[in-house]
């Protein structure tokens, strides 16, 4: 028999249930019946991924899949909880937090170092629910998941099968086993026939990868190489490769060298996982906030003993590969024409990228069909071999030796000086992105956040102008987002004989309602730290609409109003961000007689820059208030004193490139159907009658009361700590020369996304007549006609309205798939 749980982890479990009532961002938990034995109940705890990073820890685990299971205790009383399967603790790459740094891997770790193979699948974990039933999951949850056909867990259990029937055992030999050894078996679900990654798997390498033998405890205690490969032969998985070392140096060595061949054992690999275990020094730091001890920079948060895992990750070639399958989908799916620009510019850094896609464009227009099943994860791998191929073949003939030749930097050598500007909104990131080149070059920064005087442009700019006498380069920290704040800038930088270098996070290549979820949730997510604009945790959610002021009054940049500009992502996360900031500059400023100095900045600098952004604190001014003006500020003020107009969702969606790409064909047979919609739509474009901000409205406020319990519960969703996320499908295009709309199909939850019990029990009372008139409006005639006619038009289609009565129609192929947040909205 295996050893009973332990008091010490049915605390972990304890805590984490307090934890996640507590604070619901850092701590979520779904609870799945067994498909093994549905009377038992198997709960997932799902870890906020951007809290590991935090010093001390806010989690009592650092363990990333972890499920357990309520039992009662001998005597009868209380519940106790049982760790069924327990994944790795989270484990980081090197430099990617202070206690992966070379140097402290020296320090605290200690051989052997046993690197093994960083498979490119899924993970899937196997654990013992009973002494003769098994329960296979993925990371986070197990059995079916609606709307796929075969979830991750489920192909994990083919495979299994398989295994077990090839070696003459049944499920009851395999978790027998797994129950007396307490073990949860760690394998990578390689198998190109279900899902493609990014590298190739041979049939003989297809299947589950078994690489790790964990405890369920509490503790982290996984086995050692030996023992797993062992198991492996054992039971059929197929082994895990490894290479074992005996000093940190020789990890560097090794993994250097691979990284310069860009392959180990003739394949191409994405990295390794080191496995060793921490040493002396005794270390602190998970649950340090509440032993108040605090944690030395670079010690590991584990105690001496414990097993320890940290990664190497190459970013060539399979960063490249995973860009290029990207931008395949996004050119497969998108609804406008197929070209370059639509996508994303920090996708195209690479001049390999630039020459596959201009290849890719080719090929999808000469056909289609050969690209059958992309999007679903099928012939990734194959589009990829034609193209490196053909490539192979143009560059032997040196067809390509202009699109491969280095790009010469010329504005960048010493002399002069510099003003960089960022072009963003709040949210975006900006201030921390300059805190960080900052301490990486010694740049000159000043904050127009910071500025309390009434007349706050003129000093800024004065600051801009002071800080250029003692720097050869500042960050004029504004959002810089008007064309007028550039001019002043450059008229600035004129007086100065000083140059213009943009930090761009670019707008209009995603649709607003994606930007203004991904800013909201970082001003949420840092709080109070910000001199003006603040979080509004109550439901007016007040910050929002600063967010979408800004989104409305954006101005994209032109190359003339610059001497050179750096793309960064808003999407990335602020250590991409920092990454993309610095590999920008550096091309401009940077090598021998560059502005920065000779040696660019690495990983372990990068991180220390980011230490630096998480230690800052914002000097408190204004109230969120003073953001806006006037009319605005008012209108403000009046709705945090009134309740929504209505509760809506907003999809993020780009409607003017789905509708182009539907209305925009140059085809002389196109059908008088399909005229009239382009004209209908050209027109709502000319008079500005298109809408900018697109929403699909659940429930109004002049359906009160009737409809209440859907307000209600609508209200709930909106106002949750860690709101979910919903997807839809728009169907059709709906116009009857009054008003067009796009129809919405098949609402459902986003799972993985915010609080889903939440989401669950609005769906629950969401009726199915409201959810046939969804809709989103795309616009009316004439300012004379309300929205609310698209909601009649419809319900007439649903009713069977065709052409003869004046709807028309035109399905959107296979749909729109579109995400999107339920919000409460005042206009």
């Amino acid at each position: 028999m295996p050893p009973a749980p332990s008091l010490e982890d049915s605390q972990l479990i304890t805590d984490l249930i307090a934890l996640e009532k507590k604070s619901p961002k850092l701590v979520r938990s779904s609870i799945y019946p067994a498909p093994a034995d549905p009377n038992i109940l198997v709960r997932s705890w799902k870890l906020n991924e951007f809290k590991y990073y935090d010093i001390p820890s806010p989690f009592p685990t650092f363990a990333r899949g972890l499920f357990t299971t309520e039992l009662l205790t001998e005597s009868g009383h209380g519940v106790k909880h049982r760790i069924v399967t327990r994944g790795y603790d989270k484990f980081f790459n090197i430099g990617e937090v202070p206690w992966t740094t070379w140097q402290a891997l020296e320090a605290h770790t200690a051989p052997p170092y046993t690197l093994s193979l960083k498979s490119n699948g899924c993970i899937i974990f196997i654990a013992a629910l009973t002494p003769k039933k098994l329960v296979v999951t993925s990371k986070h949850s197990l059995g079916p998941v609606q709307g796929v056909s075969t979830s991750h867990a489920e192909a994990g259990e083919q495979w299994i099968m398989r295994y077990l029937e090839e070696k003459g055992k049944t499920e009851v030999d395999l978790a027998s086993r797994l129950w007396e050894e307490n073990w949860t078996a760690v394998a990578e679900l390689c198998d190109d026939s279900f899902e493609e990654h990014v590298l190739a798997y041979p049939p003989d390498r297809t299947g589950l990868h078994l690489h790790g033998l964990n405890v369920a405890t509490k503790a982290f205690k996984t086995m050692p190489h030996e023992t797993v490969d062992a198991f492996a032969e054992e039971w059929g998985f197929i082994k895990t490769r490894t290479h074992t070392v005996h000093h940190i140096d020789e990890v560097r060595e090794f993994t250097s060298h691979v990284a310069e061949v860009g392959e180990w054992e003739g394949e191409a690999v994405e990295g390794f996982v080191v496995r060793t275990h921490v040493t002396e020094p005794p270390t602190e730091g998970r649950g340090g906030a509440k032993s108040g001890k605090s944690v030395e920079k670079g010690q590991s948060p584990y105690a001496p003993g414990s097993s320890f895992f940290f990664k190497v990750k190459f970013d060539e070639p399979y960063m490249m590969y995973r860009d290029w399958r990207e931008v395949t989908k996004t050119l497969l799916t998108t609804k406008g024409p197929v070209i370059p620009s639509i996508l994303p510019k920090g996708k195209m850094k690479r001049k390999e990228t630039k020459i596959y896609v201009d290849w890719v464009i080719g090929e999808i227009k000469r056909d289609r069909k050969q690209f059958d099943g992309y999007t679903k994860g099928h012939g990734i791998i194959a589009t990829r071999e034609r193209f490196l191929k053909w490539f192979r073949e143009q560059k032997e003939k040196g067809e390509l030796k202009e699109e491969l030749e280095e790009e010469t930097p010329t504005a960048g050598k010493k002399g002069g000086k510099v003003i960089i500007v960022p072009i963003a909104i709040p949210g975006c990131g900006k201030t921390s992105v300059g805190i960080a080149l900052t301490h990486l070059f010694g740049f000159g920064h000043t904050q127009s956040d910071n500025i309390k005087a009434k007349k706050a442009a003129p000093a800024f700019l004065k600051n801009v102008g002071n800080l250029l006498v003692k720097h050869d380069i500042v960050i004029a920290d504004k959002n810089n987002h008007l064309k007028e704040h550039r001019q002043q800038l450059r008229d600035t930088a004129s007086g100065l004989n000083a140059r213009l270098i943009a930090l761009n996070w670019s707008l209009d290549d995603k649709p607003p309602a994606t930007v203004h979820r991904i800013c909201s949730d970082r001003i949420t997510s840092r709080g109070e730290n910000h001199q003006t604009l603040t979080a509004d945790t109550s439901l007016r959610r007040s910050h929002e609409d600063v967010v979408w002021m800004f989104i409305k009054g954006h101005e994209e940049l032109s190359e003339q109003e610059v001497d050179g500009c750096v793309d960064i992502e808003i999407e990335d996360d602020l250590e991409g961000m920092v990454k993309s900031a610095v590999d920008g500059l550096w091309k401009i400023f940077g090598g021998p007689g560059g502005m920065l100095g000779e040696e660019k900045p690495g990983e372990e600098k990068i991180r220390e820059a980011l230490e630096q952004v998480g230690d800052y604190k914002a000097v408190k001014g204004k109230d969120t208030r003073s953001i806006l003006e006037g009319k605005e500020a008012k209108e403000q003020k009046k709705r945090k004193e009134k309740p929504p107009r209505y509760y809506g969702i907003l999809p993020e969606v780009d409607v003017d490139s789905v509708l182009d790409g539907v209305f925009s064909s140059g085809s002389d047979d196109v059908d008088e159907k399909v005229k009239d919609g382009a004209a209908f739509w050209g027109e709502l474009k000319k008079e500005k009658r298109a809408t900018t901000r697109p929403h699909i409205t659940i429930v109004h406020g002049k359906s009160l009361p009737q409809e209440s319990d859907v307000w209600e519960a609508a209200a709930a969703v909106s106002a949750a700590d860690a709101p979910p996320g919903f997807k839809c499908t728009l169907g059709h295009i709906l116009w009857d020369g009054r008003v067009m709309v796009l129809t919405v199909d098949n609402l459902e939850l986003e799972l993985g996304e915010g609080d889903e019990a939440v989401g669950k029990k609005f769906l629950k009372v969401f009726p199915a007549d409201t959810r046939e008139r969804l809709h989103v409006t795309v616009g009316t005639e004439n300012s004379g006609i309300p929205p609310v006619e698209g909601k009649a038009l419809v319900e007439r289609w649903r009713r069977g309205e065709r052409e003869n009565e004046g709807v028309f129609e035109i399905e959107l192929g296979k749909g729109v798939i579109v995400g999107g947040r339920l919000k409460g909205l005042w206009s």
